[in-house]
């Protein structure tokens, strides 16, 4: 399947509740043996690209981590056409290949995953790029307070504070649990915010856009908090990620 198949499109987005359902499941874990896990999570990353009610994000994936996306299909991208274009309130717009991010100097974080609806993966690597690297090179202007991502879902979008952006353990991620980020995980390109709940750390990263003021991402609108930290928010008091 590639991006210029018709069905490689965005599709409609899918609401909180189905989200939320993985509350049910979430305790199940992966019980299969790991050959198992590689095929369940094969088989899950195609067919839930394809599932518009999304409810094979209910089900336990490969690794701890479940597929999941607000829409029914998402394109695919790899370094022959990816993008990711840093614009808005900076004086030296630029857009990055693929190439260009992994020639970047890499930062390793290791730091436990956790999900507002409940489940973590402990201690999981992720690698890749500094925000904070990216804003310094695109020359933030003055009256910057913000900045908020967009993804090639064509649905899915999240911000920051323009400091919450700087700090050192939120990255604009390539590698994940040490190798690199595929498709159903959000690659090739995701973003890591690492001190916050995971809906933070948006999928298939294409828009990087710095602005005057927060702009409530897509699970925002749906009622979860915009400063997301690990067991201070969204009612939660899960153990600090970071």
């Amino acid at each position: 399947m590639n991006s210029e198949q018709p069905e490689e499109r965005s599709g409609t987005p899918i609401g909180r509740r189905v989200l939320l359902g993985t509350l049910g499941l979430g305790a199940l874990g992966v019980v299969a043996a790991p050959s198992l896990q590689r095929g369940l999570e094969a088989f899950l990353g195609s067919a839930a690209d394809k599932d518009p009610t999304g409810l094979t994000g209910l089900l336990p994936n490969g690794g701890g981590f479940r597929y999941y996306s607000v829409t029914s299909s998402v394109p695919h991208k790899d370094a022959s056409d990816y993008q990711l274009k840093i614009d808005g309130l900076v004086s030296r717009p630029r857009t990055y290949t693929l190439a260009d991010l992994r020639a970047l100097p890499q930062t390793r974080l290791v730091k436990d995953v956790q999900c507002v609806t409940g489940w973590r993966v402990p201690d999981t690597p992720f690698e890749g790029v500094r925000l904070s690297a990216l804003l310094d090179a695109a020359g933030v202007t003055g009256k910057a307070g913000a900045v908020r991502f967009t993804c090639f879902d064509g649905a899915y979008t999240e911000s920051l504070t323009l400091d919450q952006a700087r700090r050192p353990d939120v990255l604009v991620a390539l590698r994940m649990q040490d190798k690199d980020i595929g498709h159903s995980h959000g690659g090739p390109v995701r973003l890591y915010v690492a001190p916050m709940y995971f809906y933070k750390s948006a999928k298939w990263l294409s828009g990087i856009t710095v602005t005057e003021d927060v702009e409530p991402g897509y699970w925002e609108d749906r009622g979860y908090d915009v400063d997301a930290w690990v067991g201070k928010s969204n009612g939660r008091d899960d153990e600090p990620t970071s």
